[in-house]
């Protein structure tokens, strides 16, 4: 499945840094896919772009 690859790939558009930890949960369905990032942000300018361009992919369907 290309989306996790999808999602990091537009994650290191906007994260400078090699420190980035994933994790990933199938819902119950396998469905739907939960992918979290864990880093450390630079601005709150960062992670509006970030969120931005998420929310914008097709294949997002929501992101917190």
């Amino acid at each position: 499945d290309a989306f996790p690859a999808i999602i990091r790939a537009i994650i290191r558009k906007h994260v400078n840094t090699d420190e980035i930890a994933y994790s990933s949960q199938p819902s119950r369905g396998d469905k739907y896919l939960s992918i979290t990032a864990t880093f450390t942000a630079q601005s709150k300018e960062q992670l509006h772009a970030l969120y931005q361009e998420l929310n914008d992919h097709e294949l997002v369907l929501m992101t917190l």
